[in-house]
């Protein structure tokens, strides 16, 4: 999936695209420039000059419309002892709170709803006589307190904030993350962690894919083991209502779907016989099935606006021999009328992806009352605007990297294979959002930012990008990628984390020469791919596994090698030389953070577990480098006759080899813990 950025046509949507890019290139906000961060950055700021010390007790007075179990209260109390060490008490500077519809006005946005974005508007007043906090409405109050915690600064042993107005509003309405449990399982506490950190950033809606991780009393042969109850998923959903956080079922269809078809009860419904990926949507048993999931989900998501069917990468609709010749895009409008109308008349809001095989001119097949949640081009754009779809922006914070996202790229002579240069992730998705033709074609309201699982990463290596991308879905023309980079560190590890970039930028290139390093062979184990989104392929292709050569062992009587191994590898060898070199760096800040970072230090855990993981794959490099040095020096021995220094080196080999497994199975063990 992804957005077609197409031609940029028009005078007006080229001064904005002018103004965007200057401002996502080196515009400082004025509370940056004062030394406060808050993420996402505010839409109005007015500092009155200078900054006053905030007491360590706190006088809380509700007005209008606050009642005392609202939200933003839990939030302001907690968030000030647990940040700050602030206390709500009798004394101290008084922080006023009211909820009154129309007390705030919001500017311009991209949204043409403008009631729903007032829901989320907020006024700060900041002065030492007294901090206000006045919304629209509970969401708007509580992004307020959130800011108001954000921009707490600790100086001197104190706390300051600093002295004006701030007027803040959203650009869009929906700002949503994708959590991937298809491939692994958060327990319930590390859930209701995520989807609070969401709301702390004022993202709005937690995608979750869960699989064969939800307990469907409608297909009990997919369920997997701990999969999430009804009860723990309403549980959640709940949670998430409270701070005003979506949690938002997503089920593929038709394709995505092995996860159903691999198991034999469910066979029939495959498209082809011998391929699990995708349904058959010609069978009316498949329809039977995906609604009865629906309705598990559904039953368990109380409360919940929306539902993503996920209609992602399709390829295989009007290929079957029974509909051969049918426009494939009409059978893929069809499948989403049926499975949509469902949950349309379940009161769900229905976001989609709107793409291949479906075709502009097909748009007019679908329901109005859809979500495209995605855009493509200029054709695409104007073909679901005047269907009457609305669409978000959709973007990732990962897509095919392994161990850890794109966030900084080494430089082109740190690379042993010549590829197409991939764009740090966070400049890359915020210059999408910003510049989204469809800001001038389309009818937006909304971002998506995409963690995918499918390669293994942590869930934890995500929020970087979960919190600055969608940032720019709140204020696009004041998200400066590197500021909000900058503010994200301090936000989300607390203000004495040490060098955060410089550890995200080390993890990145060492995840990049993770994968660097290895090169690719047709598998010997595994099934051949059975096609791709052009075509089937008949016969498979090999789908390819990773692999290093190993130097050739020597040979006959006089150990005869052959010397190529070492000028074919000398390149990665001291890449590998080089990035130990790094990974000590590393190793010695994350070691250095886990002692001062107030915040999040699991997520450090988990970052030292994949510089552990990258240290051990390039010591290993260097073992082999070492053996074919050994095998070498064999060669040589033998050559003048000197056995016992011959058998000395051979043996070294085998014990570096050895020591190789035993290392791996070292990190393996502590990864897993």
């Amino acid at each position: 999936m992804g957005s077609v950025i197409a031609g940029r046509d028009g005078c007006v949507f080229a001064l904005m695209c002018v103004f965007a890019s200057a401002v996502g290139a080196g515009t400082v906000s004025p509370l940056a420039a004062a030394g406060y961060t808050v993420l996402p950055a505010p839409q109005k700021v007015t500092l009155a000059g200078g900054d006053f010390r905030l007491t360590p007790t706190l006088r809380l007075q509700l007005d209008d419309g606050v009642a005392k179990n609202e939200v933003a209260i839990e939030a302001l109390t907690e968030d000030l002892a647990a940040r700050h060490g602030v206390r709500v008490a009798e004394d101290g500077i008084r922080i006023r709170l009211s909820i009154k519809a129309g007390s705030v006005v919001i500017g311009a946005a991209q949204d043409k709803d403008k009631n729903v974005l007032a829901e989320q508007a907020y006024h700060i007043e900041l002065a030492e006589g007294g901090i206000r906090i006045e919304a629209n409405a509970s969401a708007g109050l509580f992004y307020g307190v959130e800011t108001l915690v954000q921009l707490i600064k600790h100086r001197d042993g104190r706390l300051w904030v600093p002295a004006g107005d701030i007027t803040d509003w959203p650009d869009l309405q929906l700002r949503q993350i994708y959590w991937d449990d298809a491939h692994h399982l958060e327990r319930m506490d590390a859930l209701k962690k995520a989807v609070r950190q969401a709301a702390f950033f004022k993202v709005n809606g937690f995608v979750i894919k869960l699989d064969g991780h939800f307990q469907y009393k409608s297909a009990p042969a997919v369920v997997e083991p701990q999969a999430l109850t009804p009860e723990e998923f309403q549980q959640l959903t709940d949670y998430g209502l409270r701070y005003h956080v979506q949690v938002i079922p997503y089920l593929d269809g038709p394709g995505h779907v092995s996860f159903i078809l691999k198991h034999p009860e469910y066979a029939p419904l495959r498209a082809f016989p011998d391929c699990n990926y995708e349904f058959s949507t010609t069978n009316p048993k498949s329809y039977e099935l995906l609604l009865g999931m629906f309705k598990d989900l559904i039953d368990a998501n109380k409360g919940v606006k929306y539902f993503y069917l996920s209609t992602d990468e399709p390829y295989y609709v009007g290929m079957t021999d029974d509909v051969k010749g049918a426009s494939a895009g009409k059978m893929l409008a069809d499948f989403v009328a049926k499975t949509a109308g469902y949950l349309h008349d379940q009161g769900r809001t229905v976001v989609f992806w709107g793409e291949y095989p479906l075709k502009p001119s097909e748009v007019d097949l679908l329901p109005p009352y859809l979500v495209n949640g995605e855009t493509g081009g200029d054709e695409f754009n104007l073909a679901f605007k005047a269907r009457g779809i609305r669409q978000m922006v959709y973007t990732s914070t990962e897509g095919e990297e392994k161990l850890f996202p794109d966030y900084f790229v080494r430089p082109p002579g740190q690379i042993l294979h010549d590829k197409e240069a991939a764009k740090p992730r966070v400049e890359q998705a915020v210059g999408q959002i910003v510049n989204e033709p469809a800001r001038r074609n389309g009818d937006l309201m909304g971002v998506s930012v995409a963690g995918w699982a499918d390669m293994g990463l942590h869930p934890e290596t995500f929020w970087l990008g979960y919190a600055t991308i969608a940032a720019a879905g709140w204020n696009p023309a004041g998200t400066n990628a590197q500021a909000a980079i900058a503010d994200f560190y301090p936000l989300f590890y607390g203000p004495s984390a040490r060098r955060m970039d410089r550890v995200y930028q080390l993890l990145s290139y060492q995840a990049q020469l993770w994968s660097d390093s290895w090169e690719t062979e047709p598998s010997k184990s595994r099934k051949g791919i059975w096609g791709n989104s052009n075509s089937i392929f008949n016969p498979r292709r090999p789908a390819h596994d990773q692999m290093i050569s190993l130097p050739p062992p020597p040979k006959g009587e006089g150990l005869a090698v052959d010397h190529v191994w070492h000028q074919d590898n000398a390149l990665r060898i001291g890449l590998a030389d080089d990035g130990l070199a790094g990974n000590e760096e590393l190793r010695g800040l994350l070691q250095e953070n886990l002692r001062h970072a107030e915040f999040n230090r699991y997520n450090l855990e988990v970052c030292l577990s994949i510089a552990n993981l990258c240290q051990h794959n390039l010591k290993m490099l260097q073992s082999i480098g070492r053996v074919d040095e050994l095998f070498a020096a064999a060669q040589a021995a033998a050559g003048h006759k000197e056995a016992e220094k011959a058998l000395a080196s051979l043996d070294e080999a085998m014990d570096l080899f050895r020591q190789i497994r035993d290392d791996r199975n070292v990190v393996l063990r502590e990864t897993t813990e």
